[in-house]
């Protein structure tokens, strides 16, 4: 296993991992597989933004997994806030990729001097919940039937991790 920086061409293998993600789970409350077009607009945002997409390969080259984060609300005052997201493809979970790419995204948003870093997980994923909790994130809120999908409400956590950076915050 290896961990390298995604770019335009894991396009692909990131949308069959989402899509995946979308058609057999709740860690995404969409119903529809995305497009590749969707993907030349997520590549911007994340290149815009100057936001890591981080991944996982296995040693035939295959992606494993990839995470990456994003804004967490739109106005200045949240700068030092990002929120993320780890997807691990169904044939590798269990193997400590998620861990893996979730410490890295962690020691890259303190390079970039962020504050506070947020997970929205879906309250029945306890996989993801221990995950988080070991490397010290702590449950920061619950919304309640906040999506419906396979014919049931789902509540949506939130867990929060704060990070010392920035040594110097300023307003923008």
């Amino acid at each position: 296993m290896k961990l390298i920086r995604c770019d335009r061409s894991h396009a692909d293998p990131i949308l069959a991992i989402l899509n995946e993600a979308i058609l057999n789970s709740t860690a995404i409350y969409d119903y529809r597989p995305r497009t590749p077009e969707v993907m030349v607009t997520w590549f911007d945002v994340k290149e815009k933004g100057n936001y890591p997409v981080l991944g996982i390969v296995g040693d035939a080259g295959e992606l494993m997994g990839f995470g990456s984060y994003g804004t967490f609300r739109a106005w200045p005052g949240y700068k030092y806030t990002v929120e993320h997201s780890i997807y691990v493809a169904s044939q590798f979970r269990g193997q400590g990729i998620g861990r893996c790419l979730l410490k890295e995204l962690i020691g890259t948003a303190q390079t970039q001097d962020y504050h506070v870093m947020i997970g929205g997980i879906d309250s029945q994923n306890a996989i993801s919940i221990r995950l988080h909790e070991s490397l010290g994130f702590f449950h920061a809120g619950t919304i309640r039937q906040a999506g419906f999908k396979f014919g049931r409400w789902l509540d949506l956590v939130f867990y929060q991790l704060i990070l010392p950076t920035p040594s110097t915050p300023k307003p923008s």
